[in-house]
């Protein structure tokens, strides 16, 4: 099975893999095709211009070498993607994760991630 990768599972799995589940190694190892959003490398770039997010290099050097290097597909920001996700319940905020929610609806892929908000958005969650 394809999956979607959350922000913070991208950066766990180049930065901290210990921190990922057993399953979501499992599923990440043996996915066919691993997908990461657009949404997450724009979370990244924000959040390492803010200082809060340290990086040994550029977000645009350093996500386009993880990227390279554990074979992950960037999702281009699709329109669909962007009004599915202003109609998704409002049970949670964050605009990152309503448009990751809304790929992994969209794309029929289930999102890797340990945060539970995203089976509330209506997306398939594995950890």
């Amino acid at each position: 099975m394809n999956c979607l990768l959350d922000t913070c599972v991208f950066l766990w799995l180049a930065l901290e893999p210990t921190r990922l589940s057993k399953r979501s190694v499992e599923v990440i190892n043996n996915a066919p095709r691993r997908f990461f959003s657009s949404a997450g490398l724009m979370e990244i770039a924000i959040k390492h211009s803010a200082g809060k997010l340290p990086l040994p290099e550029s977000p645009r050097a350093w996500t386009a070498s993880r990227l390279a290097f554990f074979q992950v597909d960037l999702l281009p920001m699709d329109a669909e993607v962007i009004f599915l996700s202003g109609e998704l319940p409002r049970v949670h905020a964050d605009p990152f994760d309503r448009l990751i929610a809304a790929e992994s609806i969209h794309y029929r892929v289930p999102v890797i991630t340990p945060d539970e908000p995203f089976f509330a958005l209506g997306a398939q969650r594995l950890w």
